[in-house]
């Protein structure tokens, strides 16, 4: 089942470290790719994380994301790696927090990262952009080019607080720079359902989402996405291995988790309006790599 209209191009972001945000870019496109969705991730973010989760080592690389902002004249296509099967990545480099400087007088330095997008997307149906933990020039950059925005958030009071803040961003950018953004919804990622207070804050969010249906606001039609990502400690892991849940621990509550995710995410692009829905079809993980052993962890 593929997106409508071509590529979908969504922004994961949240100004708030530590909340699942590359964790989510890289096992939610791990798992489009396992529906059969050819997917790119591209990591906007100088850490580098999504890209060393996905194995593959900046320092051995010919190119990354960096090379095709600051150079129009590159190829962007040959600067991308093969992560797996319909799974690809356009990676990063520490020096990608020098382009913001670098790109500071540049008169189109907020639509860099579209042009390069621009020329992906005809060989993708998905493209999910890793944004950095800030609101600077690169994910000004990301939403500039994204269709969507897709938060990653820990189901927290003060949490509440920065997603308000990141609307704001979002009404900023598509007022003056891309009026197509929307946001699609919140992912609630190390989650624990059984607090009171969790039940609260995902309460508001729900009645937040519901008050704006039917506006003209870019959020008027996301909802939060069930089910939530449990807290799982193979997801803390599987960086390490340089292996997606999927490679590390497919029989993992997160592996299930970001598969039902992704349904929930494609039957949002292909169903009907009707959030609660249930995402259709059923996938099926097969593992391709066996989880290290004992002995390959204390290596």
């Amino acid at each position: 089942m593929l997106p409508p209209e071509g590529c979908r191009v969504v922004a994961l972001m949240n100004q708030k470290g530590g909340v699942g945000k590359t964790t989510t870019a890289v096992n939610l496109g791990a798992a489009l790719a396992r529906t059969g969705l050819r997917t790119l991730l591209i990591d906007l973010d100088p850490q580098a994380h999504a890209t060393l989760h996905l194995g593959v080592d900046p320092s051995t690389i010919g190119g990354s994301v960096y090379d095709a902002l600051l150079d129009p004249l590159i190829d962007p296509g040959s600067l991308v790696q093969r992560a797996a099967d319909n799974l690809f990545v356009l990676p990063s480099v520490t020096d990608l927090a020098a382009a913001e400087t670098e790109l500071a007088t540049v008169p189109d330095r907020q639509r860099r990262l579209s042009a390069t997008i621009g020329r992906l997307a005809p060989a993708y149906d998905a493209i999910l952009i890793d944004c950095p933990p800030s609101l600077g020039l690169l994910t000004i950059n990301a939403l500039a080019a994204a269709h969507e925005v897709l938060v990653p958030m820990q189901a927290h009071f003060l949490a509440l607080q920065g997603v308000s803040k990141l609307l704001e961003t979002v009404t900023a950018v598509s007022a003056s720079v891309n009026p197509r953004l929307r946001v699609l919804g919140v992912v609630l990622c190390m989650h624990d359902a059984n607090t009171t207070h969790t039940q609260e804050v995902v309460a508001d969010l729900d009645a937040f989402f519901e008050q704006h249906r039917g506006t003209s606001s870019p959020w008027a039609d996301a909802r939060v996405f069930r089910p939530p990502v449990r807290r799982n400690i193979k997801l803390a892991e599987c960086p390490s291995f340089g292996q997606t849940v999927f490679d590390y621990a497919p029989g993992a509550a997160g592996a299930a988790d970001y598969l039902a995710l992704a349904q929930a995410i494609v039957h949002a692009w292909n169903g009907p309006a009707d959030r609660h829905a249930p995402p259709q079809p059923e996938i099926r993980v097969v593992a391709t790599h066996a989880a290290p052993t004992a002995t390959e962890r204390a290596d």
